[in-house]
């Protein structure tokens, strides 16, 4: 495996699509990137890999207008560019769909769409009856046709969203198309939509830069690879001439990949139900659900998108009005709000499946992040002990390896996976006998995955309790206890022991297999 270090020069400028040269990121005393270079060709889809924190985000950023680097700079075909705004993004043909969704919540469709340049008239008026056509023939080129373009964007699915910031990027038929952690919400079905838009913009002449954990998905799309490790270049490789434990060794300056704890003995979990639900239904995709979950168990629920997975979990928390009975330790309870959930005798906690915009808030330092649920504790005549609060979430966060500094810095500031393990730890430090956690993975790298799944059996070691749902199966096989398959609103599978596979799985989420229910 040759490391392929191309220089300014070395090859024809008509050649490449984008070089990076000699950059350097400084935050203060952070260093984001360390004198980075590397070059991709016009035309390739290109993966650009690393751990959360290895300078990703921050290379989308300078790509996309949002920041300048400290030093350095960036050709773009062949011209030396300074993009001072998205908008000089925007004109050297850069268009960016981001992970973390650029889209106005409060905005249709259609406005979307159309920020932040809808076409005008003579008189300076939206020509929205011409927008809307080109909208719509848009959409249904992409196979989105079934997306309403008056339809708010805060009433789609977070998958849904994430194809409309998808197609508001290819809207713009951009020379260069940078896709931000795409497939982090995506899974099935949607990911092969992916694959059909990656192929057709491939054949327009379009360069991509693929940004993604799954190494599947970068061996299906994707030309070259370039690893970014702590701020610096590792590697730019062909695809073709590296295997995935030489890709995971590059990233994680190790080869060691995914890394599950060991499942305890079936015979150590508690016959006794924590939490138990009967004939659950909501409004939406769920109906007649019963299940139990016992006392240090990890309990798994798989689906494909939109299958119910959602509504069960905003059920359990609160979120959603439901119909049917749910049990704590044998009590029926009433879950009319989250109030009702975090309450210290029920002791529920959830990390939503987007932490961004649901499970924190981005501008507030880690401290009042993690102790908000919980702040009454630390109040006493209308103030707040935030002596003794900083103490005991320093303590937490030393627990989860979360940097010292998240207890005054604003989470905003921090990598994905970091932002996950404060979303984690805050229901940790609320004392949470139950945790919800619905893909609580999703668009972390290799290490921080690794350590969350150490946690997850962690917790259910000290006697805690989990329903885990996750979009990637090898984890449903690997950490859970028991897995149940939710498909169109109702149980198809409750698989135990031997019987949890990835084969068993994904026959039951695409609704054939047998179906073997031991719901008690």
């Amino acid at each position: 495996m040759a490391h392929d270090r191309i220089k300014a020069g070395s090859v024809s400028d008509a050649s490449i699509a984008i070089a990076a040269r000699n950059i350097r990121k400084i935050y203060g005393p952070t260093i984001a990137l360390n004198d980075v270079g590397f070059d991709i060709r016009t035309g390739d889809t290109h993966a650009l890999l690393g751990e959360n924190g290895a300078g990703k985000s921050t290379m989308v950023k300078l790509l996309s207008g949002l920041i300048l680097p400290t030093t350095g700079g960036l050709v773009v075909h062949g011209q030396p560019v300074t993009l001072r705004s998205p908008r000089a993004s925007h004109a050297q043909g850069i268009q960016t769909a981001f992970q973390e969704l650029s889209l106005v919540r409060d905005l249709t469709v259609l406005d979307n769409m159309l920020l932040p340049d809808p076409p005008v008239g003579a008189l300076g008026l939206i020509r929205r009856r011409a927008a809307l056509r080109d909208v719509c023939a848009h959409l249904d080129a992409l196979g989105l046709g079934d997306i309403d373009p008056s339809a708010e964007i805060r009433d789609l699915d977070l998958n849904e969203r994430q194809k409309i910031e998808i197609a508001r990027a290819i809207f713009r038929n951009p020379k260069i198309l940078l896709l931000d952690e795409p497939t982090s919400t995506l899974s099935g079905r949607d990911i092969d939509w992916l694959g059909d838009i990656i192929a057709r913009q491939k054949a327009r002449g379009t360069t991509i830069v693929f940004i993604s954990h799954r190494m599947r998905e970068v061996r299906a799309f994707c030309d070259r690879v370039t690893v970014l490790r702590g701020g610096k270049h590792v590697a730019t490789e062909a695809v073709s001439d590296v295997t995935d434990e030489d890709l995971i060794g590059l990233i994680a300056g190790k080869a060691d990949g995914h890394s599950f704890p060991a499942k305890p003995p079936r015979s150590m979990l508690s016959a006794a139900p924590v939490l138990a639900v009967k004939n659950l239904a909501t409004d939406k995709r769920l109906s007649d659900v019963s299940f139990a979950l016992r006392r240090g168990e990890i309990l798994g629920i798989a689906g494909l998108q939109g299958m119910g997975q959602l509504e069960l979990f905003s059920a359990l928390f609160g979120m959603t009005e439901s119909q049917g009975e749910i049990r704590v330790d044998d009590r029926p309870v009433t879950l009319t709000s989250p109030r009702d959930a975090v309450d210290a005798r029920i002791g529920i906690g959830l990390v939503p499946e987007d932490r961004k915009t649901e499970a924190l808030f981005l501008k507030l330092d880690g401290q009042r992040n993690v102790s908000l649920p919980v702040i009454d504790r630390y109040a006493r005549f209308g103030l707040v002990d935030t002596a003794r609060e900083a103490v005991d979430v320093a303590r937490i966060f030393a627990r989860l390896e979360v940097q010292t500094r998240a207890l005054w810095t604003s989470v905003r500031s921090f990598s994905g996976g970091n932002q996950q393990k404060i979303a984690v730890a805050k229901w940790l430090f609320a004392n949470s006998r139950i945790l919800l956690l619905f893909d609580p993975t999703r668009g972390i790298d290799v290490g921080t995955k690794n350590e969350i799944y150490a946690l997850m059996r962690e917790f259910a070691a000290a006697g805690g309790s989990i329903l885990f749902h996750s979009t990637e199966i090898p984890e449903l096989d690997h950490l859970c206890d028991r897995v149940l398959v939710l498909y169109e609103g109702r149980l198809a599978a409750d698989l135990e022991g031997d019987a949890i596979n990835e084969g068993a799985i994904l026959r039951a989420t695409l609704g054939s297999g047998p179906a073997s229910l031991n719901l008690q």
